[in-house]
């Protein structure tokens, strides 16, 4: 059911953590699932030069924060919001359906928290202009794009 790449990063998750006095927080989560992911970032001249993570929930929303955290460290903020939860998906070579939604909560968790770097240093991101961090992002059967 689960890919070798997900029960990799589940057993063995990338990044886990907190950032003392990070340059922007995010968290999503869902009530009805219990999945809640919280992302740290470190940015420093526009690019992500540290990022933990700390989820509580199932085994493919951890893999998805792990393997998310690998996709955008080093990376440019702008390139991190690029970032779809497709990507995540195929990066862990697939999830089962009903487990869709914690790649979208972890693509949520990100622009969570690069919503929060942006709004603490007054900087606008158009990927950002319609992101609410606080709507429910919970819906089995959406493929999010």
């Amino acid at each position: 059911m689960y890919t070798e790449k997900v029960m990799d990063h589940f057993m063995n998750p990338r990044n886990v953590g907190e950032i003392d006095n990070a340059s922007g927080v995010g968290q999503v989560g869902n009530a009805k699932c219990g999945d809640i992911m919280k992302i740290y970032l470190d940015i420093k001249d526009g690019i992500i030069e540290d990022v933990k993570f700390k989820t509580f929930g199932c085994g493919s929303a951890i893999a998805s924060s792990s393997v998310a955290t690998e996709m955008i460290k080093g990376k440019s903020v702008e390139e991190a919001l690029k970032l779809t939860n497709r990507q995540v998906v195929s990066e862990l070579d697939g999830l089962p359906a009903p487990k869709i939604h914690c790649s979208v909560l972890a693509e949520q968790a990100i622009k969570s928290a690069i919503l929060n770097y942006a709004q603490e240093n007054g900087l606008e991101f158009d990927e950002l202009k319609d992101f609410n961090p606080d709507e429910d992002h919970h819906d089995h059967g959406h493929d999010h794009e």
